[in-house]
């Protein structure tokens, strides 16, 4: 095998790892966006009026 032919599979192997790699990074970014969206909003105290009232 030459060098040219050696360079061309690590290229092919490095351009195969770096598409995985950003696929399992989008899935994350999608599972945490995800998680946010459902996570329960925190609950406020009841407003009151504190305008006293004749």
């Amino acid at each position: 095998m030459s060098k040219t032919e050696q360079a061309s599979q690590r290229e092919q192997r490095l351009a195969a790892k770096l598409r995985e790699n950003l696929k399992r990074r989008k899935t994350q970014a999608r599972a945490r966006t995800s998680a946010d969206n459902q996570a329960p909003l925190p609950e406020t105290a009841p407003q009151t009026d504190t305008v006293n009232k004749p």
